[in-house]
Order: structure tokens, then C-alpha cells, then sequence
């Protein structure tokens, strides 16, 4: 089992960045992969980025906007308590969401999730 919780979120200005963190505990979260996606109003969720196990390979969504603008890292000095980011640059209201860090494989379809985070992007 993996729990997820996830901090950072808030409301912020047009133009400025931000950084949401989620602390992933567990037996398994060092061998986990781990992501973020988001869900915008009257929006499914979507995929926004992953990270393997150890701080290995990063994939991103397909929007050049994503790839541009949001970066993932993760801390996992610690076996049972890793901790994923997601730096998000030049902030704009359509990134308004509430955030989720998800963990686990499939991950685009993760078995583990976060509560959410609300950002709300005020223009």
C-alpha cells in the first residue's frame, strides 16, 4: 500500500510559478512510479507527468505547453518515503485544476492516489 499526500497548491497570479510536492510512504514507493495528473472544471483528468523509481526517466504529456512549462523531480534518498514535485513555470488560468499525485503501474491508469490539491490560477 501506498499512501499519497499531496501540498503546494494555492491561489497564484498569472506569470508566476509554483511548486506542488507529494510525499509518497510505503513498503514499495522507492520501486513505484510515480506521477501527477489534473482535472480543470467540467474537464476529465488528464496525464500530466511520471517519473521512475529512483529519479530515473521522466515522461511527459504530449502538449508542448506541458513539456515547456512543468518540470517533475523526485526525492527518493529516503526507501519508504519518496517525494515527487511538479515545478509548474509562467502560470496561466487554464492551468486552474485540481492536482493529483498518483503512484503505481499502470500509471496511466495508477492504483495509488492522492486527495488532490487545488490551484487556481487568477489572472
Amino acid at each position: 500500500q501506498v499512501r499519497l499526500e499531496e501540498s503546494g497548491g494555492g491561489l497564484v497570479q498569472a506569470g508566476s510559478s509554483l511548486s506542488l510536492s507529494c510525499a509518497g510512504s510505503g513498503r514499495t514507493v522507492s520501486n513505484e512510479v510515480m506521477g501527477w495528473f489534473r482535472q480543470a472544471p467540467g474537464k476529465d483528468r488528464e496525464f500530466v507527468a511520471s517519473i521512475m523509481p529512483r529519479g530515473g526517466s521522466r515522461y511527459y504529456s504530449d502538449s508542448d505547453d506541458v513539456k515547456a512549462r512543468f518540470i517533475i523531480s523526485r526525492d527518493n534518498a529516503r526507501k519508504t518515503v519518496n517525494t515527487v514535485y511538479l515545478a509548474i513555470s509562467s502560470l496561466r488560468p487554464e492551468d486552474t485544476a485540481v492536482y493529483y499525485c498518483a503512484a503505481g503501474t499502470p500509471i496511466l491508469d495508477p492504483p495509488y492516489w492522492g486527495q488532490g490539491i487545488q490551484v487556481t490560477v487568477s489572472s
